[in-house]
């Protein structure tokens, strides 16, 4: 890991990390979501650019991470609109809905949030 910018280590560490937690971790040239339940793929194709990782439970599009690097780990907060902008787009080769799961992450912090609710009905 010599010679690595700051995004590189921090994505290191986020792959470690979603390994670790049992996702199976892809390069966006070598995809098969088939290959387990939870399947993280980097640089995944979208129309506004590339996201840092898709994240596809039983083949269906979840989730994304925004990879940062760990000096931004107390502003994680101010790229919500980008990670926002990301779960909102559409991703290549498929007609997906938002996606609800949001992660900024450095690899040591992670922000999680939330940006659609389900819709529940009181009794």
């Amino acid at each position: 890991m010599v010679n690595q910018t700051p995004e590189q280590r921090a994505r290191d560490l986020i792959d470690r990390q979603l390994d670790a937690s049992g996702w199976i971790v892809q390069n966006k040239d070598k995809i098969n979501l088939g290959a387990g339940l939870g399947v993280a793929v980097r640089e995944y194709q979208t129309d506004i650019g590339p996201a840092d990782y898709i994240l596809f439970v039983n083949k269906k599009p979840v989730g994304v991470i925004e990879a940062k690097r760990k000096e931004e780990g107390v502003h994680l907060t101010w790229h919500e609109s980008q990670t926002e902008e990301y779960a909102a787009s559409k991703l290549k080769y498929l007609n997906n809905e938002p996606l609800p799961f949001l992660y900024e992450s450095t690899g040591d912090v992670t922000h999680f949030f939330r940006l659609f609710r389900p819709k529940t009905t009181l009794p």
